[in-house]
């Protein structure tokens, strides 16, 4: 059975705007920062704290991989097991070191640990992050910023699951008097912390065909750090509509100053150009890249993107509402801008607006200590609904 209009019997103080038929559409990107469970670390106090676990968890399942280990790998995958706090247990307040089969290590009753395994044919294992649970105040201000987002076409960032998204959407949604998306769609991508791009969509939108871009790859490797998915759907006046949902490599950790992530972004960036091209080759005008990008317009790795094609952003159309802020991620100052809804000539054509959604009411209330009369250390942090803010284009059909 169909589902009613979105805004069917809401409170006018709901969502910011809604459709009017079926003639305009909204497309939008919100990286929802996981909705029921996350990477405790993600999740640290001290952000200072966690970046170095996440750099050595990439880094470790990095080197494990390697047919041979010399000395300085041998030596590098302790240091790193060292920063984990796994170099004398298999579990620590962030990680657990898993071990499938043969050796990689042995812990030593001096306190000593010599490593054994000389390449992966010696031991089969990898690390993986401890997660915990999204507090429920979190999750409930994460559907409250979808459901004033409104939007009929919504790539979301950071997803654990396609069962937990659709879980989210069927039960989230209705909890904050919102009904829930027709199809909700991921495939799991290249991130080990289960970080993932997904899609949902209503208002008549159905996905028709869905590819990948996991296994892309250029001379330097593996292109994308999560995915470039693409979906295809299909309106409800036949309108054909490509969107392009992505998560680029983050600026989060590594290297200070981050050479090496503006590398893989630029990368990345030249890739989805080219994945545009070729669908506007195929005679598919209507295209969308949407998502986190994870730099801002002058920051130099976008270029291929945000230059070198014929997409537009939705934050330069002249009735686009910055809610006074230029960026989408935590304070919101200028450079902080690296979410996006890029659109292709035809899709720019029929734009009539968009707004920079910031997280809105729900935030606001938790960026106070006490909710519900509890104090909560870290409110912000814990119970809002994400760091960034999303964003949003309106297009009208002719």
């Amino acid at each position: 059975m169909p589902l009613s209009r979105p805004d069917a019997g809401l409170p006018k103080t709901k969502p910011l705007w809604f459709g009017e038929g079926m003639s305009r559409t909204r497309i939008a990107s919100f990286n929802v920062e996981n909705m029921f469970d996350r990477p405790r670390v993600m999740n640290a106090d001290d952000w200072a704290e966690g970046a170095p676990v996440l750099a050595a968890f990439a880094r470790f399942n990095e080197l494990a991989q390697l047919d041979v280990y010399d000395t300085g790998t041998r030596d590098e995958l302790l240091h790193l097991l060292e920063v984990l706090g796994l170099l004398r247990s298999d579990s620590s307040r962030f990680a657990v070191l898993r071990r499938i089969r043969g050796k990689l290590l042995t812990r030593h009753r001096n306190g000593e640990t010599s490593p054994v395994a000389r390449g992966r044919a010696d031991w089969v294992g990898w690390v993986e992050l401890v997660t915990e649970q999204v507090t429920e105040l979190a999750t409930q201000h994460t559907a409250m910023v979808v459901r004033d987002v409104g939007a009929d076409v919504l790539g979301v960032l950071e997803v654990e699951s396609r069962p937990l998204l659709e879980l989210f959407s069927e039960s989230a949604l209705a909890e904050v008097d919102w009904s829930p998306y027709d199809q909700s769609l991921l495939i799991d991508g290249n991130d080990a912390r289960g970080i993932d791009v997904g899609l949902m969509c209503r208002g008549g939108f159905e996905v028709s065909f869905i590819r990948t871009h996991i296994y892309d790859e250029d001379a330097a490797g593996r292109i994308f750090s999560r995915d470039c998915a693409e979906f295809h759907l299909v309106g409800p006046e036949e309108q054909r509509l490509v969107v392009l949902v992505n998560h680029f490599k983050s600026k989060g950790y590594g290297t200070p100053g981050d050479p090496i992530g503006a590398v893989r972004r630029a990368r990345q960036a030249a890739r989805v150009a080219e994945i545009y091209e070729d669908l506007l080759a195929e005679g598919i005008d209507h295209v969308a890249v949407v998502g986190d990008l994870n730099d801002w317009p002058g920051g130099g790795s976008l270029g291929a993107l945000l230059e070198d094609t014929s997409l537009t952003d939705i934050s330069g159309h002249p009735a686009f509402e910055w809610n006074g802020r230029l960026g989408t991620w935590r304070s919101g100052g200028e450079t902080a801008k690296i979410d996006y809804v890029l659109l292709s000539p035809a899709l720019f054509a029929g734009a009539v607006g968009g707004r920079r959604v910031p997280q809105g009411r729900a935030p606001r209330i938790t960026h106070t200590r006490r909710v519900g009369g509890v104090r909560h250390p870290h409110a912000r942090r814990r119970l809002g609904a994400s760091d960034h803010a999303a964003i949003h284009a309106d297009i009208e059909w002719t």
